[in-house]
């Protein structure tokens, strides 16, 4: 498995560790650094890494006067647990970039906020809407039963024709 580490550049690190421990209703903890700290998923998983302007000598890192803070960056988070997450946003931000919406393409429940530097935050449900009534099946996609029987009838009218 592969997985990616986001680096964002931040002013104070334990302050944006704090929000984004808010956000996703985490027990609050300090970062490993004054300079450095990883919010980790229940599972160790990290979802976002946060890196002090200036330390360390990485150059994108440098300096957040060589570019306006998260321009061209987005982040995405898809949550399970989406209005809990929604309620807790509201208490950290006076308003959102986006309000909640349906995102047409995902059928998923979305909002956008800004965190404390002003990198542009996504938040989106995991799943997509649930419909009431029986469990909806993908467009084009058929039960396995379904398409063995589909199978099997070809397969007999082909043998008619060839016979018949």
């Amino acid at each position: 498995m592969k997985r990616t580490w986001t680096i964002i550049g931040v002013s104070d690190v334990p302050a944006s560790f704090k929000w984004y421990q808010s956000l996703f209703g985490q027990r609050q903890t300090a970062p490993g650094h004054d300079y450095w700290g990883q919010i980790l998923d229940s599972d160790g998983t990290a979802l976002l890494c946060l890196h002090q302007w200036g330390v360390e000598e990485h150059p994108p890192l440098m300096s957040s006067d060589d570019g306006k803070s998260g321009n061209g960056l987005l982040l995405f988070f898809c949550v399970d647990d989406y209005e809990i997450v929604l309620e807790r946003a509201r208490a950290l931000v006076d308003r959102f970039e986006e309000e909640p919406r349906v995102n047409p393409h995902t059928q998923t429940w979305e909002f956008s906020l800004r965190d404390p530097d002003g990198y542009y935050v996504t938040i989106s449900a995991f799943s997509p809407l649930q419909q009431s009534g029986p469990a909806r099946r993908r467009p084009n996609k058929q039960s396995q039963s379904t398409k063995a029987h589909r199978r099997t009838r070809k397969s007999r009218e082909r043998r008619g024709r060839r016979h018949g």
